[in-house]
């Protein structure tokens, strides 16, 4: 089990962050979560990304203006807290999830 997760981490490392967040995208859609990015600059108001229900449908809304590697944060944290036991998700998936949850 230690090695596999040493892999995984080697392989977290080894990922490009833009990579990285599309795969994070990738298991939203098996989610049924629809990722939006929208600039918040000119909205008027203060507002964060985050997940929302529209309609019936959910979507997260990430504000396109932010660093790759917080959109990463930004997701993953959300995903994590969903369920998604009964879905497949990459090892170094989890093994983020993992990490960012012992935080």
């Amino acid at each position: 089990m230690a090695q596999v997760l040493t892999n995984n981490k080697t392989a977290l490392k080894s990922l490009k962050p833009e990579q990285l967040y599309r795969h994070l995208k990738e298991l939203a859609e098996k989610m049924n979560i629809t990722v939006c990015e929208q600039s918040f600059r000119n909205a008027g108001i203060h507002v964060r990304s985050g997940l929302c229900k529209i309609k019936g449908q959910d979507y997260f809304i990430m504000n396109k203006d932010l660093a790759i590697r917080k959109k990463m944060e930004l997701l993953a944290d959300c995903l994590r807290q969903l369920p998604h036991e009964e879905i497949y998700v990459l090892p170094l998936i989890r093994d983020l999830f993992f990490t960012r949850g012992s935080h």
